[in-house]
């Protein structure tokens, strides 16, 4: 009995939890979307009784076939180990690709291009959400307007500002203001349902229909706004990992979706009943002794929307920065018991800067929702794709059942994706902007980073016969351990030969180190590090972590002990080669970008500090490298 109850127990908590994270930007749309599709959109639809059941027809059954159908009974069982989001789908469509380069190719620049559709669209949700909420004022004192976005930067700075600080206790309110806002959503409309009840005939999917055999182009582009009201789906897959599948569902199914439904039926019955509503119909939907609390309750959202787009770029950029499509950069752990809180100083600072760009170069939610779609719609697309790979081979199921699926899903993500290219001139130029530069800088990385090391491989000398050579032929040995890290754990490191020339000694035991970052979140405890005995007290050691782990070499080399290697920590020198890079002209990569890869390279974030290596025990030895 007391177990069912603490299961019981659990799962509200974590239901509740996930009411805070998971549902904050979908669960803002209403503050904007019906008031684009018809009021200040740059193509509104002509108001009248027959297009908002259409509309709202619309956005019933897209909620109910991207969010409900796609996403939470098709993509989320499409997991790593747990995990979901961009890049986990990634790894996962990349698996069984082996010995098929132009697969892995594909796949690969697939996951990139999601990966930055996914940052475009974090830029634009927090300026979006907390200016949409904030215009609030306009209504309430229509002096105030000049003050909106002075307001919405503020908040927006000390949103960012308090990142570093972790989020465990602002997390804590999170579900209780959500529950509370979306709660408040469903009773509002509700309320207004009541004096309309005729609006709940465009819960029938014919009207959609309807409305697109009516008016076929003004249905079309409609569509560009009303995708408005499933931005965010992506956000229940992406956080999976941290709540689980079933408290996801049941908050959507139990909760979030009922209120979203109620909330826009009763803001199409306020407009049909006072079509001056149109203007704002969110707020106006909130009798007038509310707006101030509303105004109030609609910002914490907003910022809860932004929050969890803020630590959704966090974690995808260090899933990215692991799996090497990000150069290295400085990560903060701020919780000590949850180890997904993290805090990445350049993203953070990075992204306020764009996204308070956005604010004050857009001036309003209604110019930001021309730029706000074309970006999530990729994603959506391109989500789609990855798992149709994951559909057929990995989860065997057949080919035409995998392609029907994904044909289904596809027709609707599309038609979302083309409605969306409208807003290109008014716009939604911007994200693709921001995409194609995230694209190229996430690509050029990649590849100059595996030229690289093509190049210092081919260069470097094979070990075995290095060993013997020392054998025969032995350098004076100094007490103590020298651990070499290289990415090549079959040839001799640039390091290990620069200290013999100059140095003409080796230690006693010497180790040559290879960190390998698995397309798996976790690496299991008991694979986690692997060690082979050479001659003449040559040591090759590797060490595995996932995607989401840790890197804490001192802490995981301890654990050679158990294998017959015990490293004194005072008595370990980490040798580290420091390659100074020359770009040249010759064939491999366009000499443009062998220079922006050179520009990345030299602002990584030291070894040091991505594996914790104690810094009075790292010695760098440096050379010049030209490719």
């Amino acid at each position: 009995m007391s177990s069912s109850v603490g299961t019981k127990s659990k799962l509200s908590a974590l239901t509740l939890a996930a009411l805070g994270v998971v549902f904050g930007d979908i669960g803002t749309s209403p503050l904007y979307t019906m008031k684009e599709v018809f009021s200040v959109g740059h193509h509104p639809v002509p108001l009248n009784e027959a297009n908002m059941f259409g509309i709202l027809s619309l956005i019933v059954w897209a909620l109910i076939m991207v969010v409900s159908i796609k996403y939470v009974a098709f993509i989320m069982r499409a997991d790593n180990r747990g995990e979901g989001g961009i890049m986990a789908l990634l790894a996962l469509a990349s698996r069984n690709t082996e010995g098929n380069a132009k697969k892995q190719r594909v796949i690969m620049l697939l996951g990139i291009l999601g990966a930055c559709m996914f940052y475009a669209d974090g830029m634009i949700t927090p300026a979006i959400s907390v200016l949409s909420a904030i215009e609030g004022l306009e209504l309430a004192a229509p002096v105030l307007h000049p003050l909106i976005v002075p307001i919405t930067l503020l908040v927006l700075f000390v949103l960012f500002w308090t990142q570093s600080k972790g989020t465990a206790l602002v997390g804590a309110l999170f579900g209780p203001i959500m529950l509370l806002w979306f709660g408040t959503l469903g009773v509002l409309g509700l309320l207004e349902i009541f004096n309309y009840p005729v609006i709940l005939n465009a819960l029938n999917p014919v009207y959609a229909i309807y409305f697109f055999q009516i008016s076929p182009w003004i249905a079309f582009v409609a569509l560009g706004a009303v995708v408005l009201a499933v931005t965010g789906a992506e956000a229940l897959y992406a956080d999976m990992g941290h709540f689980g599948r079933f408290p996801i569902r049941l908050a959507w199914f139990g909760f979030v979706l009922p209120a979203l439904i109620l909330n826009y039926f009763g803001q199409g019955a306020l407009i049909l009943q006072h079509p001056e509503s149109v203007k704002n119909p969110f707020y106006l939907l909130a009798p007038e002794w509310m707006l101030f609390p509303m105004i109030i309750l609609a910002t914490l959202a907003a910022v809860i929307a932004s929050q969890a787009v803020i630590t959704g770029a966090f974690s995808v950029s260090r899933q990215a920065l692991q799996l090497g499509y990000l150069p290295r950069m400085r990560v903060e752990h701020t919780s000590e018991s949850q180890q997904g809180q993290v805090y990445m100083p350049r993203v953070n600072w990075g992204l306020m800067l764009a996204v308070m760009t956005l604010v004050i170069g857009f001036q309003s939610s209604g110019n930001l929702a021309a730029a706000y779609g074309i970006a999530v719609t990729g994603d959506m697309v391109i989500t789609t794709l990855l798992a149709g790979i994951v559909f057929h081979y990995l989860w065997g199921w057949s080919k035409a059942r995998s392609i029907a699926l994904v044909i289904i899903f596809l027709t609707v993500d599309l038609a979302f994706f083309s409605a969306n290219i409208l807003k290109i001139p008014d716009g939604g130029w911007v994200p693709l902007v921001i995409a194609v530069i995230i694209f190229t800088l996430m690509l050029t990385w990649k590849t100059g980073r595996t030229q690289l090391y093509s190049h210092l491989k081919n260069e470097a000398m094979a070990l075995e016969p290095f060993i013997e050579a020392m054998g025969a032929h032995p350098a004076t040995r100094v007490s103590g351990n020298a651990i070499f890290m290289t990415p090549n754990p079959d040839g001799v490191p640039h390091a290990m030969l620069h200290n013999l020339k100059h140095n003409k000694v080796l230690h006693e035991k010497v180790i040559l180190l290879t960190v390998k970052f698995l397309d798996i979140p976790y690496a299991p405890i008991e694979t986690r590090v692997g060690l082979e005995k050479l001659e003449h007290d040559f040591y090759r050691v590797s060490v595995n972590y996932g995607f989401k782990d840790e890197p804490d070499l001192p802490r995981d080399l301890a654990l050679c002990a158990d294998m017959g290697l015990t490293l004194d920590a005072m008595d370990t020198s980490y040798f580290i080669g420091k390659e100074s890079l020359i770009a040249n002209t010759k064939p491999g990569m366009a000499y443009w970008r062998k220079k922006i890869f050179i520009s990345l390279f030299r602002s990584a974030e030291t070894i040091t500090n991505q594996f914790k290596l104690p810094a009075n025990r790292v010695v760098e030895l440096g050379a010049q490298v030209s490719f």
